[in-house]
């Protein structure tokens, strides 16, 4: 069984588990998971089912946004994404994907994009080693040569300074403490990437339970 959903990471807290331990869990909302289209092999060339998470207001959307929704008849959402999962082929176009998809115990995989660090030299950004602290060096936190003069440009992939952070990132086999169906939260062991009301993606682990 491999299902996955989307949601909004609210922030972190600590609860007591059946054996009494203090865990600290990230709270993600799950609320509102549309489906918003199913692809199959024969139209699409794969098979997937696209969600869409957190409604956003008409005015905000596009008319080729809203010519998408009609088929689910769904209000625009923030927050869109496939999933390409065997499992999600039970949901149909318009159908909402409940937190009652995982339960707690379970192991999941949780993508997010990092927060964003701003501009960070290539010692701090790459791990690079600076030069000789003495007088005499003149050489102590620069970023090195830049290539071979002949293309006049810097090279595609070369490590120097830059905006750190801000990728998208994911943690593998974290594991789910608890599924409050009442409030469509879901919360899960440790932390996950990105700051708090960041939209991450939650499947079942791909490197077993």
């Amino acid at each position: 069984m491999a299902k996955g959903i989307l949601g909004q990471k609210l922030g972190m807290t600590q609860i007591f588990n059946s054996e009494g331990v203090l865990v600290p869990v990230t709270v993600i909302d799950v609320n509102d998971n549309v489906v918003l289209q199913k692809k199959s092999v024969t139209t699409d060339g794969y098979d997937a089912v696209q969600l869409g998470y957190g409604t956003k207001p008409e005015k905000s959307a596009n008319k080729p946004e809203l010519g998408h929704l009609k088929a689910s008849k769904s209000a625009p959402k923030r927050f869109v994404k496939e999933i390409r999962l065997a499992d999600m082929s039970e949901f149909e176009v318009g159908d909402v994907v409940p937190a009652t998809i995982f339960e707690a115990g379970q192991y999941v995989d949780v993508q997010g994009t990092s927060k964003g660090k701003g501009f960070e030299g290539t010692i701090r950004r790459n791990n690079q080693t600076r030069g000789p602290m003495s007088h005499g060096s003149r050489y102590h936190r620069r970023p090195g040569s830049m290539g071979p003069v002949a293309p006049n440009r810097v090279a595609k992939g070369k490590i120097i300074a830059g905006h750190e952070g801000h990728k998208t990132t994911t943690l593998q086999n974290l594991q789910i403490v608890n599924v409050d169906t009442a409030r469509g939260i879901i919360l899960i062991k440790g932390n996950v990437p990105g700051p708090n009301k960041s939209f991450v993606r939650i499947v079942h682990a791909i490197k077993g339970q």
